[in-house]
């Protein structure tokens, strides 16, 4: 049986941005692993029900459900153990903290540069859903939250250990990319889904790896819906 997983879609349904199911996305592209993507919004929290939470992404494998996107590449890890992306021991507590990086300073960062963008790229019936936890999240209203030239300038600060991982190897794993890449290029792929806003300089090292990325495992992440083709 084919995996299935729930998968975050915007205002056209071929959009699809939440960068934790771009976490997963990858990581089924580098284990090459057939899968069926379902479009999930918001809102839609009962068709989660089967699987006891209320967001995604969430995989479904056989008798098998796995919900949060880190815990479903440990889980792709363990059942598919060819090609691994967190690996194990000290490696895989390394991936743990890069997770935490990229989730507790980047991600926050990057929401500030395309707030109002991703307002404007979900579904119309989610975006009051959509603003009242946000804005109770960050203590303010999306349109002070949305500051782009602000939010370069902090991500620029904080990508200053990627950057300079980035000019001793082609991807942050070596020389072909994993695990740490993924996570941080979910977060990267989520703000260039939604947004025509620049996040880092050209032909910086971190741009030229995320183009990089683009094209790996057949352009999977290159050939996708953005705002762009909207």
């Amino acid at each position: 049986m084919a995996i299935t997983f729930y998968d975050l879609c915007g205002r056209d349904e071929r959009l699809r941005f939440s960068p934790y199911c771009w976490r997963v996305r990858m990581v089924l592209a580098h284990k090459d692993i057939s899968y069926a993507a379902v479009p999930w919004r918001f809102l839609e929290k009962d068709a989660l029900a089967f699987a006891n939470y209320d967001k995604v992404p969430v995989l479904i494998d056989g008798d098998t459900v796995v919900t949060d996107s880190f815990d479903i590449m440990r889980y792709l890890d363990m059942a598919y153990p060819d090609k691994p992306v967190l690996g194990e021991g000290v490696s895989y507590q390394r991936a743990h903290f890069f997770k935490l990086y990229v989730e507790r300073s980047v991600t926050p960062v990057l929401f500030r540069i395309v707030a109002l963008d991703l307002l404007a790229a979900i579904h119309p019936d989610d975006r009051a859903y959509f603003r009242e936890t946000r804005e109770a999240r960050f203590g303010m209203r999306l349109e002070d939250v949305h500051n782009p030239e602000q939010g370069r300038s902090q991500l620029k600060q904080l990508l200053a250990p990627v950057r300079d991982q980035l000019r001793a190897s082609a991807f942050l794993d070596g020389e072909a990319p994993s695990g740490a890449d993924y996570l941080l290029f979910g977060s990267m792929m989520w703000a260039y889904t939604v947004s025509l806003e620049r996040l880092v300089d050209t032909n910086d090292p971190v741009d030229e790896w995320f183009k990089r990325m683009l094209e790996v495992h057949n352009a999977v992440a290159g050939k996708a819906i953005t705002i762009r083709d909207l």
